[in-house]
This record gives structure tokens, sequence and C-alpha cells, in this order.
């Protein structure tokens, strides 16, 4: 009983977070307007394929990410740096 409970909370978790993956990247996908028709099919079957396997692609691009923080550590820094504080304030 306890065992089919759990596999149907992952199965309901691991759905929900890939119609949430989905909806982003769907956003990030309908946003790029410099796609022609050739990149946007294949974009879109990018999208549905890490939409299905995003346990997998989300920490592969969580370590990408850092990877690119680290690199460029110290432009990040001094973009912080220069921001203006006020900007934030209003």
């Amino acid at each position: 009983m306890i065992q089919t409970v759990m596999t149907n909370l992952v199965i309901v978790f691991y759905l929900v977070m890939a119609c949430c993956f989905f909806i982003q990247w769907f956003g990030f996908f309908i946003d790029d307007k410099e796609m022609n028709g050739v990149q946007r099919s294949f974009s879109s079957v990018i999208l549905i394929l890490a939409s299905v396997f995003w346990p997998f692609i989300v920490p592969l691009a969580y370590l990408e990410l850092l990877k690119f923080h680290k690199k460029h550590k110290q432009v990040i820094d001094l973009l912080i740096n220069l921001s203006d504080p006020q900007l934030c304030d209003e």
C-alpha cells in the first residue's frame, strides 16, 4: 500500500515538474523571434525531449551555469558592484 502511494507521488511529482519546466522553457521558445523555420522545428523537438528528461537536463544545466559563473566571476562581480543601488530603491 505504502509503496503504491510513494510510486504515485513520485509519478505526480515528475509530471508536475515536467509541466512546469515545459511551460517555462516554452515561454523562452516563444520569445525568441530570431529563429527560422528549421531552427524552430529542431528546437521544438529539443524542448519536448528536455521536458521529458528533465531529471537529467536540469542538473547538467546547473553545472554549466556554475562553470560559467566561475569562469566569469570577475566580470559578474564588477557588474554587480557597478550597478546603481538607487535603481533598486524605486
